[in-house]
């Protein structure tokens, strides 16, 4: 039975007013699929009996069942591919560069859900060949919804979450089995904080280098759109870099960002900002294809016009073709042992001691490939 246009008006009016999310007319039906396991946890009838009793007697904790219940939390690991690409492949090195008097770095993902996201973008800094053991890099996800954070800080995913995204060569080194799942593994967890957020609400953070505000926006008013944007771009250094979903932009909602080709994805920066100075030698891609490898060697400059187009994203650098799947059945993926990456990234360094995989090289003290290195010990920053 469809809840009562009574029913759907409050319930929608609450999840705005608290989260700022859009529940437009006709989606009756989800809020009810979204509620009904509420009111069956309270031993109530259907969502009408769930929504009076909030109404007779308010209850903070009930409140924000509901309104977490009414929350999206679809995420997969390296969802898109291209955004990790483009953190991976210009974003990180650009980085490097501007920051190599601090050797820090602060990453926000925002409306994390599940952790997915964050945990892609932690590996993707700790496999990075320019972030040594002297850098400090941390990555703060935060989200509304405290079940899903508190699942995400955990760090473990079933074997169907792996499935989706997460390349058989990051699993195998930073993920370990536990039981049936998957569990991060303690270098990776160290990079991440966890901290209950709503982006509907002022808050005060670190300024960030980088953030990931992917597939939020599009919940939201254009009012709260712009409010959200501003709250963003103020704790975000001058130079920084956000990360927006692929049907989402700053463009007509806050003047303060400009858009930022890099390949086939897109970043804002706080205007002013400039372009990406690409590096000269190709980092490696994260995720199937990267940046193409000729305009990385020619130092190419990605202006705010869009230097780069349609077709400057390469082939796949990816080198272990093996799926999560076929290594959970025992067959190990195939490709050289450094996933495509033209290591050293540079000169030849003197090996240091083998040791076992994920173990660290005290002769360098530098971030080695899978095999002869362990991601470097990360300190949290204060």
């Amino acid at each position: 039975m469809t809840i009562s246009s009574t029913v759907f008006a409050f319930v929608s009016d609450l999840v705005k007013q608290q989260a700022a999310i859009v529940i437009g007319p006709g989606k009756e039906y989800l809020v009810e699929s979204r509620l009904m396991p509420l009111a069956r946890e309270a031993g109530l009838d259907d969502v009408a009996s769930l929504v009076a009793r909030l109404q007779a007697h308010p209850d903070e904790q009930l409140r924000r069942k509901i309104v977490e219940a009414m929350t999206t939390n679809e995420t997969s690991f390296f969802r898109d591919r291209d955004p990790f690409n483009a953190l991976a492949q210009a974003v990180l090195p650009d980085l490097c560069r501007k920051r190599s008097s601090t050797h820090r770095i602060n990453i926000w993902s925002a409306a994390c859900s599940s952790g997915q996201e964050p945990y892609s973008i932690a590996m993707s800094v700790l496999d990075h060949p320019l972030i040594t053991s002297d850098w400090q890099v941390q990555v703060l996800a935060t989200d509304i919804n405290e079940e899903m954070l508190a699942r995400a800080e955990r760090g473990r995913f079933s074997q169907l979450e792996v499935n989706r995204g997460l390349p058989a060569s990051m699993l195998v080194r930073h993920f370990e089995r536990a039981e049936t799942d998957w569990r991060a593994v303690p270098a990776l967890r160290a990079m991440l904080r966890f901290k209950s957020l709503n982006l509907n609400e002022p808050f005060d953070l670190q300024y960030m280098d980088v953030v990931f505000l992917r597939n939020v926006l599009i919940y939201f008013d254009a009012a709260t759109k712009a409010d959200v944007l501003q709250r963003v771009r103020r704790v975000m250094r001058p130079d920084g870099f956000l990360f927006l979903g692929g049907s989402e932009t700053t463009l007509g909602l806050d003047d303060g960002f400009e858009r930022v080709p890099v390949g086939s994805a897109t970043v804002y920066r706080p205007r002013g900002a400039g372009p990406v100075d690409l590096p000269s030698l190709a980092s490696p891609a994260v995720a199937g294809a990267g940046l193409a490898m000729g305009a990385l060697a020619a130092g190419a400059h990605v202006a705010a016009s869009g230097a780069m187009g349609p077709g400057a994203m390469g082939s796949g650098a990816m080198g272990h073709a093996g799926s999560p799947a076929a290594f959970a059945a025992g067959r190990p993926p195939a490709g050289p042992a450094t996933n495509g990456w033209p290591w050293p990234p540079g000169p030849p360094r003197p090996p240091g001691p083998a040791g076992p995989p994920g173990s660290a090289s005290p002769s360098t003290g530098s971030a080695s490939p899978p095999g002869t290195g362990k991601p470097p010990t990360r300190q949290p920053l204060n």
